[in-house]
């Protein structure tokens, strides 16, 4: 086991590119002559969650692609925000929004199962509470296996961490 390397897949957001694309985004509503007398806004509503309220359904729907473009140029994975459909809350329309963190049982046996069947031979897989450790005995072959992964366009935000 000492002369091989391993890294990481996790899938995680940096919370702080994520608070200020939601500033700047709560800014731009604010400022926008499009949303104005729409009393469109934008907030936390938990730990990982947002919402946003507008008072049409099209406004909260324009308010959300704000918030979308916002992170995208933050380097967020729109794959980690998990919209929902607006729905009607008094005279005003709401969209909550959850961010994802780790990767799920089935989603980790889903990655396993493409390194095992497409990736090099001698690569190995664990699955690790909420991340997974792949380790092999060349490095040549975990940059394989992270090109494999990249290439393939899995419904989940991956990075590639603890490289060694």
């Amino acid at each position: 086991m000492a002369g091989d390397s391993s890294f990481d897949i996790v899938s995680k957001v940096d919370r702080q590119e994520v608070d200020n694309a939601l500033n700047q985004a709560a800014r731009e509503i604010g400022q926008r002559f499009d949303f104005r007398g729409t009393e469109a806004s934008i907030r936390w509503a938990g730990e990982l969650a947002v919402e946003i309220e507008a008072s049409t359904e099209e406004r909260a729907k324009a308010a959300l692609d704000v918030f979308k473009d916002k992170l995208v140029k933050r380097g967020v994975s729109l794959k980690a925000l998990d919209a929902g459909e607006p729905r009607a809350s008094g005279r005003s329309y709401r969209i909550g929004a959850a961010l994802t963190q780790g990767i799920s049982q089935e989603n980790a046996k889903r990655v396993s199962k493409i390194v095992r069947d497409e990736g090099p031979k001698g690569v190995r897989v664990q699955v690790q509470g909420d991340e997974l450790r792949v380790s092999a005995k060349k490095k040549d072959d975990l940059q394989q296996v992270i090109q494999l992964l990249k290439e393939r366009d899995l419904d989940i935000a991956l990075q590639f961490t603890n490289y060694r």
